[in-house]
């Protein structure tokens, strides 16, 4: 998925979203924000209310340079592990930008692998603007996603939770097992599974 384009090549924030959820996909942002782009408040988006989230959302989509959104699905990161999916993901949203980036700043300790340089910054989501924007984006997108999940699988109240461990969504999934969304590599989705196949 991509969005807005134009400007020249630059430097892209990269951050992703959904690591540790029991389901759902792991979702990652990289944005090319111009030169003295404003947005006041803009932070890591686990620090913001999902008002302001939504707020900064449009406002980064609007200004940037360029943005796009990568994702790895649940059966990815099965497959994968979640190390490994999350670069994947952020890969993907890299290679999906229009300019292609020079530079990436990304959060956390490790990068994605192309033809870049990167440049992995701890709690760079709340120091660094392009990867905020990139955290935001990346919330938005991926709760946007699970709000629809709910639609189709509404026992396991993922608009509430969003795929996260809460203690409502293990009793959920002990009530009912997992869904195809729910990773099966995770603990409490395996033993799930494992319950259900004895029961």
């Amino acid at each position: 998925m991509s969005g807005k384009t134009g400007g020249a090549d630059g430097v892209a924030g990269v951050d992703e979203v959904g690591r540790g959820p029991l389901a759902g996909p792991v979702v990652a942002a990289a944005v090319i924000l111009p030169e003295g782009f404003d947005a006041p408040g803009l932070t890591d988006s686990k620090k913001l209310t999902a008002r302001r989230r939504e707020a900064l959302d449009e406002r980064i989509r609007d200004g940037a340079l360029a943005w796009a959104l990568g994702r790895a699905e649940a059966a990815e990161i099965d497959r994968l592990n979640i190390h490994c999916a999350t670069l994947l993901a952020m890969q993907r949203a890299v290679q999906a930008l229009d300019p292609a980036p020079a530079h990436l700043l990304v959060d956390g300790r490790f990068t994605p692998e192309g033809p870049w340089t990167a440049e992995a910054r701890v709690g760079g989501d709340g120091s660094v603007a392009a990867i905020s924007a990139a955290s935001v984006i990346a919330k938005v997108a991926r709760d946007g996603e699970l709000r629809a999940l709910h639609e189709q699988w509404p026992e396991y109240g993922f608009d509430r939770h969003a795929g996260y461990p809460t203690a409502a969504h293990r009793a959920a999934l002990e009530q009912h097992g997992p869904c195809p969304e729910h990773r099966r590599s995770y603990g409490p989705v395996a033993r799930a599974l494992a319950a259900a196949s004895e029961a």
